[in-house]
């Protein structure tokens, strides 16, 4: 099995632990927006939003760039890779469990099957 580096991995779960991280990555899934457009929807200042915005891009889930006076943020390339692999393997792992479980049963089945006949 292929380890991945399970630090930047819980980085990236730890970012998006909290509810308005978690709803600010789905608004940046749509497109690029302003700290101003990201504040809208949230009961927050604009500073708090952009604290919200520096965990995630210290877990390099949004990048910045500089237009004039505006710092729109976006999903950073690649932000989700790791978890995708990551949750791409423990979805590989439950299956093989879920299929030795169930051979395991089929055979025990079969086994009351042949002691009752």
């Amino acid at each position: 099995m292929n380890m991945l580096q399970i630090e930047p991995i819980a980085n990236k779960f730890a970012a998006l632990s909290d509810p308005t991280r978690l709803a600010i990555v789905q608004r940046l899934a749509i497109g690029e927006a302003t700290v101003t457009e990201l504040a809208e929807p949230f009961d927050m200042s604009q500073p708090a939003v952009s604290r919200h915005l520096k965990v995630l891009e210290s877990a390099g889930l949004i990048s910045r760039r500089i237009d004039g006076q505006r710092r729109p943020c976006r999903l950073a390339d690649g932000a989700l890779d790791n978890l995708d692999q990551w949750l791409s393997m423990l979805r590989r792992s439950m299956a093989a469990n879920y299929d030795r479980l169930d051979a395991v049963l089929a055979e025990m089945q079969a086994e009351d099957e042949r002691t009752t006949e």
